[in-house]
């Protein structure tokens, strides 16, 4: 286990906005890469690839969580998603350039691997495995591509390494539909040489066949939702020639497509939907099942992951940590607080929920969540607000609000430490309120504020008091977003269909909830209504993971009042001492409104690689 400095982690945060300096039409010459010297050796090949695998992004600081969408804001004025949602940027803002950059760097080590890998002689390496990298680096090519598209719409397709003399003017975007078939066939070139499950622990990390499936999935939905789907704003996005970039009608026929793309992962038969039960407890416990998927390493939920040890996890906890010990980063927002649901299934604006804002509980919760585990009590604790009572399991999980205990704190000590003395029970309760020690009357960079933080992925191991963090893999796909997938493509195709709340209704289990249907009866096979139940349940299951933002972007809401209105708690009133018992600290309060323009749809290309090639055209708006 390593230790950091509070500078480095600060220094890696920060640094959101850096660009760098070389692109798809900026490359250096690959005789050193491509030398007979690197591909005599088994090591030197899979080294190789292994640089392939360095440009697959874990993000876990960047805009998708860090704030530009409403489930999230970061207390910092200059990172660069703050000035994002203001409408402070350009196509020379180069924010988070690094992943158009890096997309295609990783393409073109793809096209070197794979023209190269043969070279290695059969007694270093044999068929068998060359056959299984190549599929590897196609999934590789696919995702960079899935990537690309994602965030910039159809993107420049290559079927090689572009020279040095290369015309680069020769190389316009191809179409959003020519990238999900290239995205596609990239996968299915992939399945076919990789296997539905890896054997070995030494391969996890590596793409499987459900993986390509998965991908599939994600591309397909994407491309039936109403940002590319007969989208009128892109009726005149064309290359120079004239070539259509966009598809110019709907097609509901692509809600099909994805519905069956999601049910090819399901009927691999291969994952299933964690729970603590495979952690060896012999009671289900939805606050541990659903906390400790992210926690728990090769576990059936797991589709694609990345396995690097002692990066990511620090600095995700050291910004997902209140003051003194983190530097609370992650503020969540009241928007996706309120978005949870009550224990009874029912909204908390459901005036039969049992939901209440005033006052506060005066006894543990008597489910008594993770104490088997970690003999703390992780539901809600005597003294917290009553807007946190009786709150669905996964609340607990995704969500770290005032007065509730500090989670990467093992001992009394540890705990301790984030506590006033007024308050040092052994329990280290979350001081938000002005003057705690995480609160806005103490702490630099605290007017923005929310009065919560997201706290989904973060382990009670770790101890961020003295910057150690756990191990755990980073996960990119999840079985529980596959179901989600397929229940909301089926809506769209036949709202009666029994699937969309059966699988609904297993997320909805799994996080300690009641069958949609027994809760709300009147929305079972009403497709206006079931959408809105599917896109609730991706906000809350998927929270924090970087959906919530790219399920606004496909579905043209960014642009709703209710989005761009951001909430938070009354943290900068004055509690006079208070302390926990202060009421006026939990009345809501407009944060911010942020900036919308539909051209925000898309990323805008760097305006230098527009330069650099005459083919290339900007994105709409932009």
């Amino acid at each position: 286990m390593k230790y950091r400095s509070t500078k480095y982690i600060a220094l890696g945060l920060l640094t959101l906005s850096l660009m760098q300096s070389c692109t798809y039409l900026d490359k250096k010459p690959d005789n050193l890469l491509t030398s007979d010297m690197l591909w005599e050796t088994r090591a030197n090949a899979e080294g190789y690839l292994n640089q392939i695998y360095s440009y697959v992004k874990m993000p876990v600081d960047d805009y998708t969580v860090l704030g530009a969408s409403d489930e999230n804001s970061c207390n910092i004025p200059s990172v660069n998603v703050r000035k994002m949602v203001a409408g402070n940027w350009n196509p020379q803002s180069a924010y988070w350039q690094e992943y158009w950059n890096d997309a295609y760097s990783a393409i073109r080590q793809s096209f070197v691997f794979e023209e190269n890998i043969d070279k290695v002689p059969e007694s270093a390496m044999g068929s068998d495995l060359k056959i299984q990298y190549k599929a590897e680096a196609r999934f590789l090519r696919g995702w960079f591509y899935w990537k690309l598209l994602r965030q910039y719409g159809p993107a420049v397709l290559l079927d090689k390494p572009l020279g040095l003399n290369e015309d680069y003017n020769n190389y316009p975007r191809n179409s959003f539909q020519e990238c999900v078939d290239y995205i596609n066939k990239m996968m299915d070139m992939a399945a076919a040489d990789l296997p539905v499950v890896w054997s070995s622990s030494a391969n996890y990390g590596r793409p499987s066949k459900g993986s390509c499936l998965a991908v599939k999935s994600q591309v397909a939905l994407w491309a039936a939702s109403p940002l590319w789907n007969g989208n009128p704003r892109f009726a005149d996005f064309k290359n120079k020639d004239g070539k259509a970039l966009a598809p110019l009608q709907n097609d509901p026929s692509k809600w099909k497509i994805a519905a069956d793309a999601a049910k090819a992962v399901i009927d691999l038969n291969t994952y299933k939907l964690f729970t603590n039960l495979e952690e060896g407890d012999t009671n289900f416990d939805p606050y541990l099942s659903f906390r400790d998927l992210f926690l728990t390493s090769f576990n059936s939920e797991i589709i694609f992951s990345t396995h690097r040890a002692d990066t990511w996890q620090w600095g995700h906890e050291k910004r997902s940590a209140p003051e003194p010990g983190g530097i609370n980063m992650m503020n969540a927002t009241q928007n996706v607080v309120d978005a949870h649901l009550m224990r009874n299934g029912k909204t908390i604006d459901d005036p039969t929920s049992g939901y209440k804002e005033d006052g506060f509980v005066q006894q543990d919760d008597p489910a008594n969540y993770g104490k088997s585990r970690d003999g703390v009590n992780r539901g809600y604790i005597t003294g917290n607000s009553s807007m946190y009572v009786d709150r669905e399991p996964r609340f607990y999980v995704n969500i770290l609000y005032n007065g509730k205990p500090i989670l990467p704190a093992p001992t009394t000590d540890d705990r301790n430490y984030f506590s006033s003395d007024v308050n040092k029970d052994g329990r280290g309760r979350a001081e938000f309120y002005y003057s705690g020690k995480a609160g806005a009357g103490q702490n630099s960079n605290s007017a923005d504020k929310t009065g919560y933080i997201g706290q989904k992925n973060v382990s009670p191991a770790s101890n961020i008091r003295q910057d150690r963090a756990v191990y755990r893999p980073f996960i990119h796909l999840r079985l529980a977003e596959i179901y989600l997938n397929y229940a909301e493509a089926m809506n769209e195709v036949n709202p009666g269909h029994p699937d969309i709340l059966t699988y609904l209704n297993l997320v909805r289990q799994r996080g300690g909830l009641p069958k949609l249907e027994s809760v709300y009866p009147q929305v079972a096979g009403n497709k206006d209504e079931q959408r809105k139940w599917i896109l609730r349940e991706r906000q809350i299951e998927l929270a924090f993971e970087g959906d919530r933002y790219f399920t606004l972007i496909r579905r043209l809401m960014m642009g709703n009042p209710t989005v761009q209105t951001i909430y938070r708690l009354n943290v900068s009133a004055n509690d006079n001492g208070q302390g926990f018992a202060f009421q006026d600290f939990y009345k809501r309060q407009t944060l911010q409104t942020r900036y919308w323009n539909d051209k925000m749809y898309l990323f805008p290309i760097l305006q230098d690689d527009i330069d650099k090639n005459n083919a290339l055209v900007q994105n709409p708006g932009w």
